[in-house]
């Protein structure tokens, strides 16, 4: 890549739709050096990097909020986004849960502490730390959809004062594709209320079988008009559950979801990742249910 080509993507990034990140870097493409630190193995499928910048003073700057993702990138392997899944709270390192399911998460999860990997970001929305202190929050999520969704939960316990109630409703289709069983007893120490369940069972499986929707009953219905709900997880389980939280009485102004597209340049420039008249890289991937049209999109 040229000089010249580096200040024209440079002025599209600070004038364009794009320009709300303030990128500051001569090149946004190039990705900043990480090294994993730790290693958990959630399911068959899904583990939890824990990782921080080589660079210090990079790390002591580094500062995201919960909903935003990373573009991660092994060397040769290409690249591709990733969801942050811990609290924003958290000094030192940050965590990036992935789902084995293509090449370049393939080779993430060939790799072993001390390896180092390339990061850029943090890129787009997040869910509203600000609005949701004191209120109830209701966190429903589906399969590795949890992720993002663990970074407000660890928030949550790690300032429970800051909160109202907080519960978690997590489904996936069995008990082996379940991410973070271990940390929910410290989720329910903490004052979270969680609640599992699966499409089918084991024969330990001691929860409730079925839809996630099963668990929205009316004893989740909004006490107050400024309750609000999260979600995250397959498109599907997504737009169902939104039109149960609705017939439950939650506002569209009151419900957060995600959208998920395939990205590119993380910061709205290449329009890869664009849903209808959005960008999800920019204008997402945290949405206001206010904001999105119809349902069948997601």
């Amino acid at each position: 890549m040229t000089e010249r080509s580096i200040r024209t993507i440079d002025s599209q990034v600070m004038t364009g739709r794009a320009g709300r990140l303030r990128l500051t870097s001569k090149n946004p493409y190039v990705p900043r050096s990480a090294i994993i630190r730790e290693i958990t193995r959630e399911t068959d499928s899904v583990s939890t990097f824990v990782m921080s910048f080589i660079d210090e003073l990079e790390n002591n700057s580094f500062s995201y909020q919960p909903g935003q993702f990373m573009m991660v990138s092994v060397a040769h392997q290409g690249e591709a986004p990733i969801s942050i899944s811990s609290s924003s709270l958290q000094s030192d390192f940050f965590s990036l849960t992935i789902r084995n399911s293509g090449r370049l998460t393939k080779a993430m999860h060939s790799l072993k502490p001390g390896n180092v990997i390339g990061l850029r970001g943090p890129y787009g929305t997040a869910f509203p730390l600000e609005e949701m202190q004191g209120r109830n929050l209701l966190i429903v999520g589906g399969g590795i959809g949890m992720a993002p969704l663990r970074s407000v939960v660890h928030t949550c316990c790690r300032q429970p004062d800051h909160f109202g109630k907080v519960s978690v409703l997590y489904g996936s289709q069995n008990p082996g594709e379940l991410c973070f069983q271990s940390e929910m007893q410290s989720w329910k120490e903490a004052g979270v209320d969680c609640r599992l369940i699966v499409d089918a069972a084991d024969n330990g499986w001691q929860h409730q079988v079925g839809l996630v929707t099963d668990l929205l009953t009316d004893e989740f219905r909004p006490q107050k008009k400024k309750d609000l709900a999260l979600v995250c997880g397959p498109g599907i389980m997504i737009r169902f559950v939104i039109q149960r939280l609705e017939e439950l009485g939650y506002s569209p102004e009151n419900i957060f979801t995600t959208l998920e597209r395939h990205m590119k340049c993380g910061f709205g420039l290449c329009g890869h990742c664009h849903c209808r008249e959005k960008l999800v890289c920019v204008d997402g991937p945290v949405f206001r249910r206010s904001q999105l049209g119809v349902l069948e999109d997601l």
